[in-house]
């Protein structure tokens, strides 16, 4: 079991400021939400976080070692628009793409895969035939067949219907449970966190870190403070 741990993380596009002294830790079988307004640096915090981005300061470590020398441990979800869901293929193929830069391709996986997020009896459908919620299991399958112990998914619920999102919660609350690392970026700042184990709430810098009640008492001291400076 692995930590994932960066300290002091800044990062800009060109002259612009998109990330600010960063510092957290998931630690290994915790369910964590990255919550922040759009621009706040989420997504690219989570490829900081998995090695497709280099930070301009800091260091990230899996455990003690430099995440430059063991990124497979770690494995990025990207948003559902980054995914052309036309193209002709089946939920079994997608997933079967997770293991593209594994060097010994395993069939158990990829079916291990699909049963953890239930599609196994629409493994031959084609992508197009799913549901919203449907694909995006399908597009969760395809990051777990890439057998890392660290998952970072970036807006997974984003146009999902309630229901379909309720489900989705349960299936990477089930992946925490069985020891794995999640963390999810999401808009939604409302009673939902209440599934999460951490919360971490950024626009640039970390605004807090913890629990969801110690974040939501943080975030009403700062609001309060805040109120109170204006007025």
């Amino acid at each position: 079991m692995t930590n994932l741990i960066a300290n002091s993380l800044s990062f800009s596009y060109g002259e612009e400021s998109v990330l600010k002294d960063i510092s957290l830790e998931l630690q290994a079988g915790t369910l964590t939400a990255l919550v922040g307004p759009n621009g706040a640096g989420k997504s690219t915090l989570l490829r900081l976080l998995q090695g497709q981005s280099l930070p301009h300061r800091g260091e990230i470590f899996l455990d003690k070692i430099p995440l430059r020398k063991n990124r497979h441990t770690v494995a990025l979800m990207p948003q559902r628009s980054s995914i052309n869901w036309d193209f002709p293929i089946t939920v079994e193929e997608l997933v079967a793409l997770g293991q593209i830069n594994i060097a010994k391709q395993s069939c158990c996986e990829i079916e291990a895969s699909l049963q953890r997020v239930g599609l196994s009896a629409l493994a031959k459908k084609r992508l197009d035939a799913l549901s919203g919620g449907q694909q995006q299991r399908a597009l969760l399958a395809k990051t777990l067949a890439q057998n890392a112990s660290i998952f970072l998914l970036d807006e997974p619920c984003a146009a999902l219907d309630p229901p379909s999102r309720v489900q989705f919660l349960s299936i990477i609350r089930q992946l925490a449970d069985a020891g794995l690392t999640v963390m999810v970026s999401s808009h939604d700042w409302g009673q939902a966190l209440n599934a999460y184990d951490k919360v971490i709430t950024l626009d640039q810098t970390v605004l807090a870190f913890g629990t969801p009640e110690e974040v939501r008492s943080k975030l009403e001291s700062i609001n309060s403070m805040g109120n109170h400076c204006c007025g």
